[in-house]
């Protein structure tokens, strides 16, 4: 397969950036994606290229650490159902395509260079709250405490969010309401998260909006394009939570001088 990329090319935050086309021949449908990018890297380096391999972020390459992602053809991870960029392969391409290649576009993820970007945002909504903090005791036998099969598995469904990042770039909004519900949702199910459950969702919330993302209009992508399959449904939890805290945080009439 021969394959062209156009590529975006950024040397840092505040470079300006530019599209550069390659041609990549002889493509393995049995490569993934990301290492026909390694094999684009090696023909730069070789070549001695003005700009360098291009810089994308990667790790674990099996769709478990979240940092690979970045827009193919305006779609965030390449479009493939619960497919992070690592697990898409050539396969699902077809011999001449002409593919564009973009990092996440958000004010709260600036370009650090060409396809990667900073998420440190996510990592201080985290920090934010998104923990227990109030004694649990020592580890209890695994059938102590009694919970129900919905709110487990619930839980387990909104902890396996990577924080790619995904949801940012598909939302038209870049808003990061899906990622923030599933940090929240998945200690906001379970007994231990309870005691700080309010507190955490004012706190991650109230982070998220400084971090300058936008807000949640409901439109969808995000669970569109999420290669874990978090549903929107954690927003609508964490709205609530919100709604409550807040609630809480307010003046009694009484102090207002109403009586």
């Amino acid at each position: 397969m021969r394959i062209t990329l156009n590529v975006w090319r950024q040397k840092n935050t505040n470079a300006a950036g530019a599209m550069k086309r390659y041609e990549v021949p002889n493509v393995s449908p049995d490569m993934s994606f990301l290492e026909m990018l390694d094999v684009l890297n090696e023909e730069l380096i070789e070549k001695k290229d003005a700009d360098g391999p291009v810089t994308f972020e990667h790790d674990c390459r099996e769709g478990i650490c979240g940092s690979c992602g970045f827009m193919i053809d305006g779609l965030a991870h390449g479009g493939n159902e619960r497919t992070t960029v690592c697990q898409l392969h050539m396969r699902h391409f077809k011999d001449g395509d002409d593919l564009v290649l973009e990092p996440w576009r958000a004010t709260a993820f600036p370009v650090l260079r060409d396809l990667m970007v900073d998420r440190s945002a996510f990592d201080r909504i985290i920090a934010s709250g998104g923990y227990v903090s109030v004694s649990t005791g020592s580890a209890p036998d695994g059938n102590a405490i009694a919970i129900r099969k919905l709110d487990s598995d619930l839980a387990m469904d909104n902890a396996q969010c990577i924080g790619c990042g995904a949801c940012v770039a598909a939302c038209p909004n870049a808003s990061a309401s899906l990622f923030t519900s599933a940090k929240i949702a998945h200690l906001g199910h379970l007994p231990q998260g309870q005691p700080e459950r309010l507190e955490r969702a004012k706190k991650m919330v109230d982070q998220m909006n400084n971090e300058l993302f936008g807000s949640c209009t409901n439109i969808g992508e995000c669970e569109a394009v999420c290669p874990k399959g978090i549903r929107i449904e954690s927003i609508a939890l964490m709205n609530r939570d919100y709604s409550k805290a807040s609630m809480m945080e307010r003046p009694s009439t009484g102090d207002l001088g109403f009586g």
